[in-house]
């Protein structure tokens, strides 16, 4: 470690006392991210402004795109040499570990073959049943009841802000995979800041909805 700026040590032979890593602390993202974008940009790539964690790189036509979420990255394109290049670039600066072809990220499963490319997240889904303890509910065939009325009233009773919250923004990143889900989902990430009793139900239906059809 070094002497924390501005410190003046009157006695030789001192040492720093690590009490906490990094890792730990709240700043450590913005910390670890600022030095990884340098990194990047070190080597010419480009942040995208639309969406920070995507950098891309244009060579004679090609182009190379890698996006990382917090230590997990994925480096894509069509040039091979400048894949190979970043991957031992970054193997340099950050102690890395190289995966192999994308199977897997966040909840996001990839199967490949020669004509396609699958994406599914059918165990992102499993998984959101099992942490709200409906796995073994009664499934229903459709999301949304027709015709349905739901608004926010003022004698609408309250329900929990942040589970619902959580929810409805598990679900928002499960429609990427699930345009059958996008309409009902809109609906109810309309009641985010005041949810009630009936947004929730509406919420858990399409939960329910999910374990008759974990798969489209």
């Amino acid at each position: 470690m070094d002497i924390p700026p501005r410190y003046n040590a009157t006695q030789t032979r001192i040492v720093c006392k690590l009490r906490k890593a990094l890792y730990g602390l709240k700043q450590s993202p913005c910390t670890w991210f600022g030095r990884f974008t340098k990194a990047m940009k070190n080597d010419g790539f480009r942040q995208s402004s639309s969406n920070h964690t995507l950098f891309l790189k244009h060579h004679k036509g090609n182009v190379t795109a890698l996006i990382i979420y917090i230590d997990n990255m994925i480096i894509t394109g069509n040039d091979k040499y400048e894949i190979s290049h970043i991957q031992d670039y970054l193997a340099t600066e950050f102690d890395m570990k190289n995966l192999g072809g994308l199977k897997y990220f966040l909840g996001i499963k990839v199967a490949r073959s020669q004509q396609s490319l699958v994406l599914c997240q059918r165990k992102y889904a499993l998984d959101l049943l099992t942490e709200t303890g409906i796995l073994d509910c009664k499934p229903v065939d459709t999301l949304i009841v027709q015709n349905h009325h739901l608004f926010e009233y003022p004698d609408q009773v309250p329900t929990n802000k942040e589970r619902y919250q959580r929810l409805v923004g598990r679900l928002i990143y499960l429609s990427h995979t699930r345009p059958d889900i996008a309409y009902a989902v809109k609906v109810v990430s309309q009641f985010m800041h005041s949810p009630s009793e009936d947004h929730i139900n509406t919420v858990l239906r399409i939960l329910r909805y999910l374990k008759s059809a974990p798969v489209k």
